[in-house]
């Protein structure tokens, strides 16, 4: 395939998105005091089924463990997260998030989503449904023989 197929321009469109998608939502996350490796950390931490020890954060990071425990001792001066005794391992220590991690989470969550709309506003209803419709068409995978 050539960029004179629509190729290119297609890839350009969606890297253009993604990086004003980016750039926004490091922005918002600068205005609330974090960082996109703190939010990152800070999400893993809200998908597990409960307290975490930092190896295990680490693992599903994939860093290093002490890149973690920097992490979470920013996150824990901030309030964000708390350790915990690890009551079958004394010298273990566990993770959670604080109320205040979970409310950062949601409250960052919610900026991305007006982010998405303020974007989807430039169009009219009419215009963001066809967008939404081709979006999926083209996000669907490799094309089948019939179509």
């Amino acid at each position: 395939m050539t960029s004179s197929d629509g190729s290119g321009e297609l890839l350009e469109l969606l890297y253009g998105v993604l990086r004003g998608v980016r750039r926004d939502a490091a922005a918002r996350l600068e205005l609330q005091g974090t960082t996109p490796g703190q939010l990152r950390l800070l999400r893993t931490l809200e998908r597990c089924d409960g307290p975490r020890r930092l190896g295990e954060l680490a693992a599903a990071l994939d860093v290093a463990p002490r890149s973690v425990t920097s992490k979470v001792d920013l996150a824990e001066e901030d309030g964000l997260v708390r350790r915990l005794p690890d009551p079958s391992d004394r010298r273990a220590t566990l993770l959670e998030l604080t109320p205040a991690g979970h409310a950062l989470l949601a409250a960052i969550s919610a900026q991305r989503h007006e982010g998405a709309a303020e974007r989807l506003g430039r169009l009219s209803a009419d215009e963001q449904a066809e967008l939404l419709r081709l979006l999926r068409i083209v996000g669907d995978g490799p094309a089948t023989a019939d179509g």
